[in-house]
């Protein structure tokens, strides 16, 4: 069974998509980009890696090809590592292996792999249907170099005015000049008188003004039902990423482990039933992959070599 296709469909999901035994691969997103060399556009994407010292099983993959291949998680976990076991022997005698749409390994001289990401795939769902694309560049210069060229090639033409007789408006304007020395006499009364109607307004707004200003000086404010005071519900911050302690048939058994793991001070508890009927018991959850995982290695090595990773939003 080919199980490289249930790792590209949680790559579309999920930061970091383990395979039991063989390592994990990790995506990072990358902004959008302009390459000035060549005018080419990229749009943000999900870039691949790969890390082979993240081994253990966090129940995602086996998790969802149980689900896709309807087999039992136990069924689940031994067709990845029989697969797991195939590629190894596929790098050894090869020298490499590949992926469809996640990349290739292939060996150095130092017996190490050696991961290159596919770059046909983008990962990052808010990026579905934008691809890269190559803009021609604008040539500004030279078409100002053409405007310039034809206005010095484009000739000049002086066209002589012709003068008309025009005696008989020097009678107009003596009239005109007339009508506007008695109109400016006129708007010189009726301006002053408007600005002496203007500072009597004036004088009887401040009066009015200083009156409301003593008022409000003398008057006394008080609230006699003050309003309710507002409560504000901060949202909890998501904590996706749980350490494992088992899963158990029988709830009076988590019971009892969730009981232990609080007496040796871990915010244990127990959440609902797994699709498959049991009940997990969880030494406590984590809002980071780093802050769980580092949990996870140190619970191993204190209380539980089998403790687990489990990525599930509840």
């Amino acid at each position: 069974m080919k199980i490289e296709q249930y790792i590209s469909q949680l790559l579309y999901r999920y930061q970091c998509v383990t395979v039991p035994g063989f390592g994990a691969f990790l995506t990072e997103i990358q902004s959008a980009k302009l390459d000035e060399n060549t005018n080419s556009f990229y749009p943000p994407k999900k870039l691949v890696s790969f890390n082979p010292y993240i081994k253990n099983n966090d129940g995602l993959l086996a998790n969802h090809l149980s689900k896709e291949e309807k087999i039992n998680y136990e069924v689940a976990i031994s067709v990845i590592q029989t697969e797991v076991e195939n590629w190894r022997k596929s790098i050894h005698e090869f020298g490499q292996l590949t992926f469809k749409n996640i990349g290739g390994f292939s060996l150095n001289s130092e017996n190490n792999l050696v991961f290159v990401p596919a770059e046909q795939v983008n990962y990052l769902k808010e990026s579905f249907g934008l691809s890269t694309f190559v803009s021609p560049t604008v040539k500004r210069e030279e078409y100002k170099e053409i405007v310039e060229e034809l206005e010095e090639k484009a000739p000049i033409v002086f066209t002589p005015e012709k003068r008309r007789n025009y005696s008989f408006l020097k009678y107009a304007a003596i009239v005109l000049l007339s009508v506007g020395v008695s109109g400016a006499i006129g708007y010189k009364v009726y301006q002053n008188y408007e600005q002496e109607i203007a500072q009597q307004t004036l004088l009887v707004e401040q009066n009015v003004q200083k009156k409301v200003n003593q008022k409000i000086q003398e008057a006394t404010f008080f609230i006699e039902s003050p309003l309710p005071s507002v409560t504000l519900t901060i949202p909890s911050e998501k904590m996706p990423y749980h350490v494992v302690a088992g899963a158990f048939s029988i709830e009076s058994n988590a019971d009892n482990l969730v009981e232990r793991l609080l007496k040796l001070g871990y915010n244990a508890k127990r959440i609902a039933p797994n699709k498959f009927g049991l009940n997990p018991v969880l030494y406590g959850s984590y809002s980071s992959y780093s802050e769980a995982y580092k949990a996870m290695k140190e619970i191993q090595q204190a209380d539980n070599p089998k403790a687990w990773l489990l990525i599930e939003e509840f």
